[in-house]
């Protein structure tokens, strides 16, 4: 892995990229400058064509405790540590490529909003849970709060957010919040299976549905997408693969789009 500004491990491997929040000291919580240059680090990641899936996981056994309070009281405030939170959020959620994260530990406060930000969320046992604004009396944003509801219902982030509790893997599964709980040696082989798996696939159908699960598209939209199913050849080539019983070859990229 190369280590990209402060606290943040990227490397990628056969089309799948791998983003570690690496500070030890603080259980990987995350500092003003490791927000601030994580869009910068999706942006380059997006921008190469090679990156066909994103993981986002902690170095060590924690995920990310949070954010770093004492950013708190520096110069831009909770306020200012707050809208670099927002800013790297909204990139991740907005990465044009499936993103998984791969939680071991405590996933909390902004650590937990990270997470939830990623299409899909696998965990190692023994992994826990929690957002925890109300231990400081922050107002959590309304973007993060709706991302909440969406996943786990009114109910669980009621629970969450008035309480700071946090909930163990099983209620979190329960939840909604993660896709699949495994022990922990296995985290990194399964998460690695299910990249390789994404990446196989078609990356027309998968940026087209990650966008309409994003919002129901406009109808331009919606027809764009059908332009460029039709103009690339994708369905011909998955119906021909299919009956053949071998592999597609799919051609389209976000590029070509």
């Amino acid at each position: 892995m190369s280590r990209f500004g402060p606290g943040l491990l990227v490397s990628t491997q056969d089309g799948v990229a791998t983003v570690a929040i690496s500070n030890p000291a603080r259980r990987n919580a995350m500092t003003v400058g490791m927000w601030e240059a994580l869009p910068r680090v999706l942006a380059g990641l997006a921008a190469d064509p090679g990156v066909r899936v994103l993981v986002l996981t902690g170095e060590g056994d924690t995920f990310c405790a949070g954010a770093d309070i004492s950013d708190f009281t520096g110069p831009g405030g909770v306020r200012g540590a707050q809208n670099a939170m927002i800013a790297a959020e909204s990139a991740l959620a907005a990465f044009p490529r499936p993103t998984l994260a791969a939680v071991r530990g405590f996933c909390v406060g902004g650590g937990c909003q990270l997470a939830l930000a990623c299409d899909l969320r696998f965990a190692a046992e023994g992994a826990r849970f929690g957002v925890t604004p109300a231990r400081l009396g922050i107002v959590y944003p309304a973007s993060s709060t709706r991302r909440l509801v969406e996943l786990a219902g009114p109910a669980t982030a009621k629970y969450l957010l008035f309480s700071a509790e946090l909930i163990d893997h099983d209620r979190a599964l329960r939840a909604g919040l993660l896709d699949e709980v495994l022990p922990d040696a296995e985290l990194d082989k399964r998460v690695r299976e299910f990249a390789d798996v994404l990446r196989s696939r078609s990356q027309l159908t998968q940026v087209a549905a990650k966008e309409f699960t994003a919002a129901v598209p406009a109808p331009e939209r919606a027809a764009y997408w059908i332009g460029q199913e039709e103009d690339s050849g994708e369905a011909v080539e998955g119906a021909a693969a299919f009956l053949e019983r071998r592999e597609p070859s799919f051609p389209w990229s976000p590029a070509r789009g």
